[in-house]
């Protein structure tokens, strides 16, 4: 069994047929989901909280994304700790810094993000985090965030990674896990299925980032949690490790991280 550690499924994209794709997943031996609320506007993450509400299959994460942190006022705020409240929220995020797209300003996003790692340290939640950068400036600047408002006392996970292996292992020092999308599976991976195999397997997780990314053999279509399996064979692949040990070993990383033993059904 398969666990979809981050995936957008209160997006549009799956408004016509959301049940279905949900199903799919569960048919193909996806656990559970974990619904990112954040990246379609502050008050949109209530769709992702509404969504664990109602199925137990889903848990839900909370946050401003860095292509929306100026977007996020004072009410936006109490918005946030509102619905981190919920008990099927199991996570604050996704957030951190994007300067590839730079859809906010960087201060801004600097700001916001040290202003949910503190909120996640408060609160003792999980992180769920979003880096990307043309340079080395952005993965720099937000680690140094995660440990001035961290503290060595917040626990997360680095989405979609596609960064180097270096860096990973600061992250892993730091707290943070590693989670793999369905780049891994590309053709041209760039180097990442090297970092894959170099990383512990205890501190790694598989996500799909549906409706983005859809793995090899797929791309240009809308992706869904149930081609999380895809990700994870190219991750047992690349470790040399039988598909059943690394679903069987990610999905009880993703169960600590989000402590879902402790969320109500």
């Amino acid at each position: 069994m398969w666990i979809d550690s981050h995936c957008h499924v209160t997006a549009d994209e799956f408004a016509e047929d959301r049940a279905t794709v949900l199903d799919a997943a569960s048919a193909d031996g996806v656990e559970c989901m974990i619904a990112i609320g954040s990246g379609y506007g502050i008050a949109q993450n209530a769709r992702a909280v509404a969504l664990a509400a109602s199925d137990p299959r889903i848990f839900a994460t909370v946050g401003a994304h860095p292509h929306e942190a100026d977007q996020l006022d004072d009410d936006g705020k109490l918005q946030i700790r509102s619905w981190l409240a919920h008990p099927r929220v199991v996570a604050v995020g996704e957030c951190g810094l994007d300067y590839w797209y730079e859809q906010s300003p960087r201060q801004i996003q600097r700001n916001v993000f040290a202003w949910q790692v503190a909120l996640a340290r408060e609160l003792d939640l999980p992180v769920t985090i979003h880096v990307r950068d043309r340079e080395a400036s952005g993965y720099e600047e937000l680690l140094d965030i995660w440990q001035q408002e961290g503290g060595g006392q917040v626990t997360g996970v680095l989405h979609c990674y596609t960064h180097d292996e270096p860096f990973a292992r600061r992250a892993l020092d730091l707290g943070l896990e590693v989670s793999f999308s369905g780049i891994l599976t590309f053709k041209n991976d760039r180097g990442l299925r090297a970092v894959a195999a170099a990383l512990p397997i205890e501190r790694l997780l598989v996500e799909t980032d549906a409706p983005l990314l859809a793995p090899q053999g797929h791309r240009g279509q809308r992706n869904e949690p149930a081609r999380v399996s895809l990700v994870g064979e190219a991750l047992a692949e690349t470790q040399g490790r039988p598909v059943d040990e690394v679903a069987r070993i990610t999905s009880r990383n993703a169960r600590t991280l989000f402590r879902l033993a402790e969320v109500p059904a």
